[in-house]
């Protein structure tokens, strides 16, 4: 169950309270039930794994080639299709389906999506170039990058050189982000801090590839009422 991720929907933030007086900022994300569309064998493809669907879609808005995987498999049509590599496929039958239920226990997840898209940004604000300076002979060309290749030799512009360009709208991956509540019942998963992305921006949601000792912001406030409390067994 480790291994595989759900998709979600960025809904936006919110702040949660606790009775310490602690406010901290909250990413609400509305979460999809997934479903296992196929199970694939080792004697087929070489390795084991599940295929999961996620999400819902009009059949008019399907190929030829999906409507016929659909309905070959006798399921309703998903908008997303994704692989997930597990141990033991024999937990898995067609049809089954999870929900946030698979982060019971966890306490930390690793989260991907999309930046918000900035468009076309020059140097200074898509690399943090200082640009050149305001006066001193400087005209029209304030906020440019500066050189670009060199001289004759080797001559060319070298490959990945910062420059402006198209901003944004690129996948990124966010590590070790603390679940703060889930609430199964309406399929919502509240998460600390931001995530990258603008509303309704689709979000894949695992669980955490590194090992993590840091408490939750809940085991650290246990620990603040249990270290007040000893004070006065000593006045006593």
């Amino acid at each position: 169950m480790n291994n595989i991720a759900l998709i979600g929907k960025k809904i936006g933030m919110t702040r949660e309270f606790y009775k310490t007086g602690q406010s901290v900022p909250v990413t609400v994300i509305k979460m999809e039930k997934a479903r296992v569309i196929e199970v694939i064998e080792k004697e087929k493809r070489g390795y084991e794994a599940i295929q999961l669907g996620f999400g819902k879609i009009k059949n008019s808005k399907l190929s030829k080639a999906m409507k016929g995987y659909f309905a070959k498999k006798n399921t309703e049509p998903k908008r997303r299709l994704k692989e997930f590599r597990v141990e033991d496929i024999e937990n898995y039958k067609v049809g089954n389906e999870f929900g946030l239920e698979i982060f019971k226990d966890i306490k930390f997840v690793d989260i991907r999506s999309k930046t918000i898209g900035k468009g076309f940004a020059g140097a200074m604000k898509r690399h943090n170039f200082s640009g050149l300076r305001a006066s001193h002979g400087v005209s029209v060309s304030h906020r440019a990058h500066g050189s670009t290749g060199q001289n004759q030799d080797p001559g060319k512009v070298f490959k990945g050189k910062k420059m402006a360009g198209h901003m944004g709208d690129k996948l990124r991956t966010i590590q070790n982000i603390e679940i703060i509540k889930s609430d199964i019942d309406n399929n919502l998963l509240y998460l600390k801090g931001s995530i990258p992305g603008s509303k309704n921006t689709e979000v894949l949601v695992k669980k955490s590839v590194k090992k993590i000792s840091k408490l939750t912001i809940k085991e650290k406030i246990e620990v603040i009422e249990k270290l007040k409390k000893i004070p006065e067994k000593k006045k006593k």
